[in-house]
């Protein structure tokens, strides 16, 4: 995927003041790091960088007083995750294997969900490792051979060229179990006969 462009101030000061001044402006305060070079303070704005976010999006081509690209590392919200309050940028190659966690999206119709069974999201995000230049916004789960009572397992979704997955690869991420209460083929008990309240075992026997 191509990188996200977003346009950079830099930023001057640090002081709390400050700070809260440039959030008041819709200004998010960032900061840039790694590959050996000096940290550097910077201002986005902030519809630009939510909207960036929201959508997934973890590289970005940076433009204005700093040209380079950067992946979104770290996203600090307010008390109510509504407002980004601050954002850490790290330095990247087009190129470069980086590591990510991304969403998993449902695609598809469960055939065992037709007989009855609950497709459930099990796990939402999946981390792997993959050249930042072919990184997905998100990764897409097909479940159109899920089958009643059948699950889908990490290492069975679909991963970019060059990436890989990290962690457990047999974590189940998505299931399909049968409805609560249904009974297994074969379990239902036989009907038993009435009991005839007053009736001894005696007259019953005869």
């Amino acid at each position: 995927m191509s990188a996200e462009a977003l346009l950079v101030e830099k930023r001057e000061t640090t002081g709390t003041l400050r700070i809260r001044r440039l959030r008041k402006e819709g200004k998010v305060p960032a900061v840039l790091y790694g590959h050996g070079q000096d940290n550097v303070n910077l201002v986005v704005d902030s519809r630009a960088v939510s909207r960036i976010v929201d959508h997934g999006h973890y590289v970005v081509s940076l433009s204005g007083a700093v040209n380079d690209t950067a992946m979104i590392k770290e996203v600090q919200w307010d008390a109510f995750g509504s407002r980004i309050l601050h954002i850490d940028l790290a330095r990247v190659d087009a190129s470069e294997t980086i590591e990510a966690s991304l969403p998993l999206h449902m695609k598809g119709e469960a055939p065992g969900a037709g007989l009855g069974g609950m497709v459930t999201q099990l796990a939402h995000e999946l981390k792997i490792t993959c050249p930042a230049n072919m990184l997905p916004d998100f990764l897409e789960v097909s479940i159109d051979e899920l089958q009643l009572d059948g699950s889908i397992s990490a290492s069975e979704i679909a991963l970019p060229e060059g990436a890989a997955l990290v962690g457990n690869p047999a974590e189940t991420v998505i299931s399909c179990p049968p409805p609560k209460g249904a009974a297994a083929d074969g379990d239902e008990d036989a009907p038993s006969e009435p009991e005839v309240i007053g009736e001894s075992k005696e007259d019953a026997a005869e």
